[in-house]
């Protein structure tokens, strides 16, 4: 017949054991998360070009990467309104590079909005397109895809962006969560 202290001590040891394997698997679970995973890195990477595109295209002024003559107007003061920009990187140049400044081109998407006081998104100026950044230079190179009297827009695509490249910006442009950002972030300068 089984005691009531050995039940105890039994239950007590099977207890002891749960806690050694919960530390254990949890001590596992730190070091997976928190250890240097090469495939998190081109993420992080992806996020500093991202960054980087979106302050270049702020900052620089908007006949840089003006498309079909869209002009901004200026306000009475003669300031000028700010540059709202959303980008989607779709490759860069050199590809196994893993920091910031060995990245010598970018190739992706732009759509911008020009926040003029009041104006809401629907009829602001916007500059949208396929965009190549030179960041070998400071500030980048900015470089817009259109198309000419000669060529089309998409064999211009073609011809200035690299085959896998070109076949994105064909397809896609910005991510929701960019979208929304963007449009967040348009409406506070816009004063909306």
């Amino acid at each position: 017949m089984i005691s009531r202290e050995s039940l105890a001590g039994w239950y007590r040891n099977r207890l002891v054991w749960v806690a050694v394997i919960l530390l254990a698997v949890s001590a596992g679970a730190v070091v997976l998360v928190n250890r240097g995973d090469p495939e998190t890195e081109p993420a992080d990477l992806q996020t500093q070009i991202m960054a980087r595109m979106r302050t270049t295209l702020e900052q620089a002024d908007p006949g840089q990467h003006n498309h079909a003559g869209h002009n901004a107007q200026q306000a009475a003061t003669g300031d000028k309104p700010a540059v709202i920009c959303g980008v989607r990187v779709y490759g860069y140049e050199p590809s196994e590079v893993t920091a910031l400044a060995d990245v010598r081109t970018v190739y992706g998407f732009h759509l911008c909005g020009v926040a003029e006081q009041g104006r809401p998104w629907d009829v602001a100026v916007k500059l949208a397109g396929p965009v190549i950044m030179d960041m070998s230079s400071e500030p980048p190179g900015i470089q817009v895809v259109e198309a000419t009297a000669e060529v089309m827009f998409t064999d211009r695509l073609r011809q200035m962006f690299p085959a896998k490249y070109a076949e994105l910006a064909l397809k896609e442009a910005l991510a929701e969560s960019e979208m929304a950002d963007q449009r967040r972030r348009y409406d506070a300068a816009a004063g909306l």
